[in-house]
């Protein structure tokens, strides 16, 4: 696989980050063959871990196409995180946008200038139990579709064994393995004459996420939930629970204060 032009910032980072991801996760890495080796792509990825995100790139640019990260724009502005961040070419993305496209223009920008540009689509780390993707958001969707770029899931797991899911410390003993499966381009052709609603990206946000969730699938050797956790639908249960309860409660007063005025 021809390797591309990498640059300084990349390589400093690499020199930076790679000697201690080498010494604490072992590596099963699979599937790089369906890395494209040229032109623009997206890789779609699941997140378990505030580690996993420096697994993943060490895996991405062993692979010779270096994954460009969506992050806040505010990281860009100043000091040496900007400097680093502007260097590695990462993509702003400017959230107070209030045109769902031209939010993400930077990342369409950069597909169409050949690169690899690494989504998170559940734009978070998973809240799902037993750490199964979530529903994904719809951004990665709306980048694929607007592009009609290859759109290549990947699924990892073991830097959550190394750094839990919001937790604080490592767990370092014994040294876990970081696997990574990177499965073949998802076929999203269907969606590629429809007009680009909600609907219709959402649908293809879906496609999206159980490919990533049968590549998990392969490495856990177990199957996931039939229903993705959605934490929007968690909240709004538990909005429902919390005003029930509220309002048991207000009825029992009530019952309390007109048997205590009889």
């Amino acid at each position: 696989m021809p390797r591309r032009r990498i640059g300084f910032w990349y390589r400093f980072a690499a020199v930076l980050c790679k000697p201690p991801l080498v010494v604490l996760i072992k590596r099963d890495w699979r599937g790089m063959e369906n890395i494209p080796a040229e032109g623009g792509f997206i890789t779609a990825v699941n997140h378990n871990s505030h580690v996993d995100p420096f697994a993943y790139a060490h895996y991405q640019y062993n692979t010779g196409r270096v994954p460009r990260f969506l992050a806040k724009s505010g990281l860009f502005k100043k000091g040496f995180v900007g400097a680093a961040m502007r260097g590695t070419g990462q993509i702003p993305v400017y959230r107070e946008s209030t045109d769902a496209l031209s939010a993400f223009r930077a990342a369409i920008d950069a597909v169409e200038r050949g690169e690899c540009v690494a989504f998170y689509p559940e734009g978070t780390i998973t809240r799902d139990p037993d750490q199964w993707p979530m529903t994904g958001k719809t951004g990665a969707a709306r980048v694929a579709l607007q592009t009609k770029c290859p759109v290549i899931p990947v699924a990892q797991w073991g830097a959550n064994e190394l750094l839990p899911p919001y937790a604080k410390k490592l767990n370092v003993l014994p040294r876990k393995t970081h696997h990574v499966l990177a499965g073949p381009p998802v076929d999203l052709s269907r969606f590629y004459d429809k007009e680009m609603t909600q609907d219709v990206l959402k649908e293809a946000t879906e496609v999206i996420m159980a490919a990533i969730t049968r590549q998990l699938e392969e490495i856990r050797g177990e199957k996931a939930p039939a229903t993705p956790y959605d934490p929007r639908q968690v909240r709004i249960e538990q909005r429902r629970r919390t005003r029930a309860s509220q309002s048991g409660l207000e009825k029992s007063q009530s019952g309390v204060e007109e048997e205590s005025g009889k």
